[in-house]
């Protein structure tokens, strides 16, 4: 015996709807439309898609300068934005989806699938032609070639080179400003982030330092947020302690300075009056000795010669006014006939 039960299904818009398959379609439509879920997604979508416009308008150069006097760039503005979780979806989504692609970089392929995809359609698109040139004497992909290949507008080229530009000078100003300590905060969180690092590249694999450091990025910021009077006030403290220790250790400089001025002056003093007391003593000690010992004229030493006294006419004898004799004297025997040469004998 057949089972006769009908089953019966509740009225899904609630005013009735007509038994007609038209009447029915649209009836389910509405209903479903109208019904609480689905105008609470359709809310939730409207929530999402206003914060996205409201990170696409953020993007604008800020009034704030660097150090230098430079402008700083429109993504400044719309990764504050983001960081600062002011439009918690958007940040959200981009967590998610950074998180997304570190494990898809890790666990996929990608070089290997990219190539893969490639010489696939390459080969197909390369068979199809050379069967449709066979075949029906025109190439498959000769009849869907377009007449005119695309091109990419100047304009559109210029504004995404000027993105990039803007892009790139981001993170070459962030780092600038982090090496010349700029923001201390920063500066030290910089330092601290890459200590950390330095350790756990040890043991810890690339993909997991880039997922360590994604969320620290996305939650220090929410962290900050949420605490934000408490970590104010520890940071007061801190900054408090660190000014008053440096005032004492100031003080305490400029009394050690000070000190080691007085004793290098008294010392210099010190000095000053012993080495003019030695100079005294050594002037007066050659004093004493000048003193004893008369000085005398020294005169080149001159070669000794005969002095005379005046020569009178009495001084010598009287010349003699006899002529002197003549003296032959004999040749000695045995001598030649030579002549004797004559001697003369002064007179007597």
């Amino acid at each position: 015996m057949a089972d006769t039960t009908h089953t019966s299904y509740p009225n899904l818009n609630g005013n009735g709807i007509n038994s007609s398959p038209n009447g029915s379609a649209a009836g389910l439509k509405d209903s479903i439309a109208n019904r609480p879920m689905a105008q609470k997604a359709k809310e939730e979508a409207n929530i999402t898609s206003t914060q996205f416009s409201n990170v696409a308008n953020s993007r604008r150069i800020p009034d704030q300068q660097t150090a230098t006097g430079q402008s700083l760039t429109h993504y400044h503005s719309m990764f504050y934005n983001i960081l600062s979780w002011e439009n918690p979806r958007v940040t959200g989504i981009a967590y998610a989806s950074i998180v997304a692609f570190i494990f898809f970089t890790r666990y996929v392929p990608i070089l290997k699938y990219f190539f893969k995809a490639s010489y696939t359609i390459l080969g197909i698109i390369a068979a199809a032609e050379i069967a449709g040139k066979l075949v029906f004497e025109k190439g498959l992909a000769t009849q869907v070639r377009p007449r005119k290949y695309y091109t990419l507008p100047r304009e559109s080229l210029e504004a995404a080179l000027e993105d990039f530009e803007q892009f790139i000078n981001f993170f070459v100003i962030e780092f600038q400003r982090i090496v010349f300590a700029e923001n201390v905060y920063a500066t030290v969180s910089a330092f601290t982030a890459a200590l950390i690092s330095y350790f756990l590249v040890k043991f810890v694999p690339k993909w997991g330092i880039a997922l360590i450091a994604t969320s620290a990025v996305f939650f220090l910021p929410l962290i900050y947020i949420q605490n934000r009077e408490l970590i104010d006030g520890q940071l007061d403290n801190a900054s408090t302690m660190i000014n008053q220790q440096a005032s004492q250790v100031r003080d305490l400089a400029a009394q050690h300075t000070g000190r080691a001025g007085e004793i290098a002056k008294s010392t210099v003093s010190q000095y000053s009056a012993k080495a003019s007391e030695l100079m005294g003593q050594a002037k007066d000690r050659a004093a004493s000795i000048t003193g004893q010992t008369s000085p005398q004229t020294t005169s080149p030493p001159t070669t000794s010669e005969p002095t005379f006294g005046a020569v009178k006419k009495e001084d010598f004898p009287a010349a003699p006014t006899a002529t002197p004799a003549t003296i032959h004297t004999a040749e000695p025997v045995g001598h030649g006939h030579e002549e004797a040469s004559p001697q003369l004998i002064p007179a007597l």
